[in-house]
């Protein structure tokens, strides 16, 4: 399939049916245990970029905060966002979402996307990430892991819940408490893998 190019909202995207169009390889869900992915090295790490949208409106924003693991018998994602974020807008909208991890080339491209909101600046365009829409969703031309996920499960953390009540001052001091979203992650897609 060849590639085309477009404009949307100012940014330049790679329309394609699949992440393999790109050279990724792809494994079924059931299969990323196989993977040997470190979720502590590439969350906590290595930093993640949180996606959705898609062709006609898209935004990414860094983070390092999320797990990997099971539940209710799927493998799962979990990311959590501040109520502010712009890309929350679009995750709240849209059935899937993307967690995007790259090599250590990237990361002033991820530092960038975690200071800066889509809402005042276009992302794609200052660090020179590539958009690319596939499967239903939007993630980057220059990933070395895609996780494409379905969402499950979202729910605003709860300051009542918290049992060790320095987590609530130290990171929340504005009050601003993450919604946590489970995804179920329908594929992971590879490149030059970590």
């Amino acid at each position: 399939m060849a590639l085309c190019f477009a404009e949307h909202y100012g940014r330049k995207g790679v329309f394609m049916r699949n992440f393999t169009d790109l050279g990724f390889k792809e494994t079924a869900s059931a299969d990323i245990g196989k993977l040997g992915l470190d979720p502590f090295k590439l969350i906590g790490g290595d930093w993640m970029l949180v996606s959705a949208g898609d062709s006609t409106g898209w935004n990414t924003m860094t983070a390092s905060w999320g797990g990997m693991g099971v539940m209710w018998g799927k493998n799962t994602a979990v990311t959590v966002i501040r109520p502010q974020r712009y890309t929350k807008e679009f995750i709240d909208k849209n059935e899937l979402f993307t967690l995007s991890f790259f090599g250590e080339d990237q990361r002033k491209a991820l530092a960038f996307c975690g200071k800066y909101s889509g809402r005042d600046v276009d992302k794609a365009k200052e660090t020179g990430l590539v958009p690319v829409f596939a499967n239903g969703t939007v993630s980057f031309e220059q990933a070395r892991l895609i996780l494409v996920c379905r969402k499950l499960f979202a729910q605003p953390i709860d300051p009542a819940c918290f049992l060790d009540k320095d987590i609530d001052t130290q990171c929340y001091p504005d009050k601003d408490y993450h919604v946590a979203y489970v995804g179920e992650i329908l594929n992971a897609y590879t490149r030059d893998l970590l």
